[in-house]
């Protein structure tokens, strides 16, 4: 059994490096041993005890997961069973079960639909229409987050146990189901890391576990 924990990030597209950076940044400030490095094929995808999915373009990523060795596959069963994921903007997306997009309408991006919900891409507008606002997020305390927003996507329909986790404007911007974590958001670009904190808390949990069968 491997001493260290290990925190894949999907690295197709997007911001891979941020992730890997603020992952490797928290595992160092929490003591936790392990590391956060680039994930792209079926047999690193299944030594990771965490796999974040980045911001990007939801579209690009799909299209090259699904060509890579049975990535894709892998990725789904493994969240299956219980591989603690967080995904931010597009990779919330990737992680939902239906999307569609509030221009073009339905998208036929193949998703892995572990998170039953359903996504409205480009929610807030393209990409000059970014902006950054304050989140009131409970589970990572009372003092507020910033969430940066890049042609974001909103959560508009919610499946049975899925909890919604943060609001901007009554729109839905993040939510959790069990080992499922999605954001509209960037929590890789807010200079925050507890986002972070309480995925890599469910990782080394999930590793206990895993330990312990």
């Amino acid at each position: 059994m491997k001493d260290e924990i290990i925190i894949g990030v999907l690295a197709v597209q997007g911001d891979v490096e941020e992730n890997i950076t603020a992952a490797n940044e928290t595992l160092q400030h929490m003591k936790v041993k392990g590391t956060a490095k680039s994930v792209r094929y079926s047999r690193e995808i299944e030594k990771v005890d965490g796999l974040i999915i980045p911001g990007g373009e939801s579209t690009v990523i799909s299209s090259l997961v699904t060509i890579h060795e049975g990535s894709f596959q892998t990725i789904r069963t493994r969240i299956s069973n219980g591989m603690p994921v967080m995904g931010s903007c597009a990779g919330m997306i990737m992680l939902s079960k239906r999307a569609y997009d509030r221009v073009v309408g339905e998208t036929k991006q193949q998703l892995l639909g572990n998170l039953d919900t359903v996504i409205e891409r480009n929610a807030f507008g393209r990409q000059n229409n970014s902006f950054e606002t304050d989140l009131y997020i409970p589970i990572l305390g009372r003092n507020m987050y910033k969430g940066i927003f890049i042609r974001s996507p909103v959560v508009t329909e919610l499946g049975n146990g899925v909890d919604i986790i943060a609001k901007f404007n009554d729109k839905i911007v993040a939510v959790k189901q069990k080992n499922i974590i999605g954001t509209a958001f960037h929590p890789e670009l807010s200079g925050d890391d507890r986002f972070h904190r309480h995925f890599i808390k469910s990782v080394v949990e999930f590793r206990q576990n895993q330990q312990n069968c």
